[in-house]
């Protein structure tokens, strides 16, 4: 049964009753789209953006924990590393020689380079300079000798049972600086003769290192504590 657009306009909505069927089930159609497109936008749709920031919440969550368990992961391995560094720092801090022990390293190296022939033209300890784990005790030295013997120096005072360092080292020769040859002898205890031209002069800083004494200790604890106070004041 097809009904004229004429006849649509001479429907009264106050007998809808009366219509012919087509047109009540389509007016009802019409009615159920309407009101489900109402409650799409006013009940569902802020569900379904709730829905949606919920679904980006937790794919931020789940981000945030592989982060953090990554974190866990290496934090674990740092504190292994600290451990082993920790561990390692305290065997080298039981080399350290004490302060009554200081004096008998003084006189190994002073015996390190006349053993191997060299003139000692310099050899001066300076202040020391504490840490909060040791103190170290730089040696300013000028000796002069063959590029034979200033390296068998150095290995020996590198071979030494306590830690010892070389730095700022300057080597030139004694014929620049008018330095006459220091007196030289073989392994059999003869005299050899050494030219100027042979004879190396050699510069360092010999820094030392000895561990802290209690007392010392609780000096520079006391010094970090008062400091940490004047800095919250």
């Amino acid at each position: 049964m097809s009904i004229t657009f004429d006849e649509l306009k001479s429907l009264d909505p106050k007998e809808a009753g009366n219509w012919p069927m087509p047109v009540q089930f389509g007016a009802m159609g019409l009615l159920l789209v309407v009101i489900v497109a109402l409650g799409v936008f006013y009940f569902w749709q802020p569900q379904f953006e709730e829905l949606d920031q919920g679904v980006q919440k937790e794919e931020q969550l789940k981000q945030e924990f592989l982060e953090k368990k990554k974190k866990a992961i290496n934090l674990e391995a740092y504190r292994q590393q600290l451990l082993e560094i920790q561990q390692s720092f305290g065997a080298l801090l039981k080399q350290l020689p004490n302060k009554s022990e200081m004096e008998t390293l003084l006189t190994e190296i002073n015996q390190a380079g006349v053993g191997r022939g060299l003139l000692f033209e310099l050899f001066k300890p300076n202040a020391e300079v504490k840490t909060s784990e040791f103190a170290e005790m730089p040696i300013q030295i000028k000796v002069s000798g063959t590029y034979h013997d200033l390296s068998a120096f150095v290995s020996d005072v590198a071979q030494l049972s306590r830690i010892v360092t070389l730095s700022d080292v300057q080597i030139s020769a004694v014929s620049e600086q008018g330095n006459k040859p220091a007196p030289q002898k073989d392994k059999m205890g003869n005299s050899i003769v050494v030219k100027d031209v042979d004879l190396l002069v050699m510069e360092a800083t010999i820094k030392t290192y000895r561990a802290l004494d209690e007392a010392e200790l609780q000096a520079i604890r006391q010094a970090e504590l008062d400091a940490r106070k004047k800095k919250r004041q």
